[in-house]
């Protein structure tokens, strides 16, 4: 009889409608409510994304649903049972909601894994440190994965999109070489530098290892989305690049968001709108990669990061 071992998929939730904006932010902000004008501002750029559709949440439901389907391919005839159960961050179901979930249904084994690449004490650590209070609560046994930043299968696929987005630049009459590639990711406040955090590193090594598979001489790395708080977060900004870019006379931008494995607001709306905007202003074409949303090469990735900690038991 095979085992049954739970999957944790975890990731940050998004609101299922303009509705909860307000309580999703609110768990955001540890209890403290958005002001009426950071409401207002929050549900524009929803609006100006979605139009009022929330196809933000069905995306992660399809990652999940479609990481299932990957796992019993490949754990066909084999003598273990992946089920996978969703945790989110800031909205349900919670993390906490998914590990109690688990142990309802009778599971004793699991693995957590994050639907983000890169690991920080900050992002990824506070998933994990979440599910394993929950699963010592439930007596569940529970492994994590913490990163899988440099998998074949991961860099095979935004490479694939790097250089797909790159013909389109030569075939509307630009010089491949002459396409700046940005790099970018969540921005986290400075500290995290100091802590020997390894989020910048294993970005700046993704980045890399992309590029080189692409051919890619022109590139750099920035961030974005950085959260509007006293503390410096990580730096320069996208729109701060394409500033600099500007001047140095750069005409066309790849925005490559690696950070990222779905349309979330961060690139729906900071990057396709956003930095798109002042692109505009700036007289600049800007284009950005397709995000991995439910990608087969990338469901493969985590498919075999999941498969490969289980038979480390």
């Amino acid at each position: 009889m095979a085992t049954k071992v739970g999957v944790l998929v975890m990731s940050y939730g998004t609101p299922e409608s303009l509705e909860q904006v307000e309580s999703y932010y609110t768990h955001i902000r540890r209890g403290h409510p958005p002001t009426p004008e950071q409401l207002k501002e929050l549900k524009d750029r929803y609006e100006a994304v979605v139009g009022g559709v929330f196809p933000l949440r069905a995306n992660t439901n399809h990652q999940v649903a479609t990481l299932q389907e990957t796992l019993d391919t490949h754990t066909k005839n084999h003598d273990v049972e992946f089920h996978c159960y969703q945790g989110l961050k800031h909205a349900h179901p919670f993390i906490e909601d998914g590990v109690a979930k688990m142990a309802e249904d009778g599971i004793k084994d699991a693995i957590g894994i994050v639907l983000a690449p890169h690991y920080s004490i900050m992002s990824v650590g506070g998933y994990i440190k979440r599910a394993e209070a929950k699963a010592e609560e439930v007596g569940i046994s529970m492994k994590f994965i913490q990163s899988y930043h440099l998998h074949p299968s991961l860099i095979e696929a935004l490479t694939t999109r790097v250089s797909r987005k790159l013909d389109q630049f030569v075939e509307a009459g630009a010089e491949r070489d002459k396409v700046r590639v940005l790099f970018s990711a969540h921005s986290l406040p400075e500290k995290i530098l100091q802590m020997g955090d390894p989020y910048q590193e294993q970005l700046l090594e993704t980045s890399r290892a992309v590029a080189e598979k692409a051919g890619v001489t022109s590139w750099q790395f920035t961030w974005q989305s950085a959260g509007r708080t006293a503390e410096p977060w990580l730096g320069p900004d996208i729109l701060d690049t394409l500033r600099t870019l500007s001047q140095e006379q750069v005409e066309d931008i790849l925005v490559a968001p690696v950070g990222f494995v779905s349309d979330h607001l961060e690139v729906l709306y900071d990057l396709d709108i956003e930095a798109k905007t002042i692109a505009k202003e700036l007289d600049m074409r800007l284009e950005r990669i397709d995000s991995l949303n439910s990608d087969p090469l990338y469901m493969e990735t985590m498919s075999d990061v999941i498969i490969k900690t289980w038979e480390k038991e």
